[in-house]
């Protein structure tokens, strides 16, 4: 059962109500007794956590995945010239795993 936000037009009454989908929408205030007890549009009450479906198939589009594929052979022939210069710039020597 989803819970919705009303407000009362009149006097400022919030309150969150939790109904099922077939229920009428309530009109009257409880604090003022008003006929303008409204519901109000709130944001979805659920995330999306995890490696799931989400996170392996829509986060990243298939951009990620084409851009992934086309891009593995490049590191390779890169590695040697960066590695000779990462080796004389930094104070580890670039023998560590913080580069």
């Amino acid at each position: 059962m989803p819970i919705y936000a009303y407000r009362c037009g009149s006097c400022g009454h919030a309150k969150d109500v939790l109904q099922k989908l077939s229920d009428s929408p309530l009109s009257t205030c409880p604090a003022c007794g008003a006929e303008t007890f409204s519901k109000q549009v709130t944001a979805a009450g659920f995330q999306l956590k995890g490696s799931g479906w989400y996170a392996t198939d829509f986060r990243g589009g298939a951009t990620a995945a084409a851009s992934g594929a086309a891009t593995a052979a490049a590191p390779a022939a890169q590695e040697t010239s960066t590695d000779s210069a990462a080796a004389s710039s930094t104070p580890c020597g670039g023998s560590c795993a913080c580069h």
